[in-house]
């Protein structure tokens, strides 16, 4: 659907993606309980942590992975492809850098308060 030129379908569609992966590291097998409070179930901080981690790693891994196939002449593998993975890595692993330094600001925030 297409609303004062904007496409709105791509925007529901990576809405749509981004409740998945949040389900996704909730644990939820079903993304429709992931809006509903009281059927998700607790994550704890570090299994969070962790998911995010691996998320992260398996994106690197894939575009590593990608990025050789290309080199090596594999004709199924296209060059776009290997440069979208290639960003979203990237972006993936610069949002995990902003994460933990704003996890470290916040630690640092606790240890310099006077009890």
């Amino acid at each position: 659907m297409i609303t004062g030129g904007i496409d709105t379908s791509k925007i529901e569609a990576m809405v749509a993606q981004l409740r998945s992966a949040a389900a996704k590291a909730q644990g939820v097998s079903n993304p429709v309980q992931a809006d509903s409070a009281a059927a998700a179930p607790k994550v704890g901080f570090a299994d969070a942590l962790k998911s995010s981690l691996d998320q992260v790693n398996q994106l690197q891994q894939q575009a590593q992975q990608q990025g050789q196939s290309f080199a090596m002449g594999d004709d199924k593998t296209s060059l776009s492809d290997v440069m979208i993975s290639m960003q979203k890595a990237n972006i993936s692993l610069q949002e995990t850098i902003q994460v933990r330094n704003k996890l470290v600001t916040a630690y640092q925030n606790i240890m310099s308060m006077q009890v």
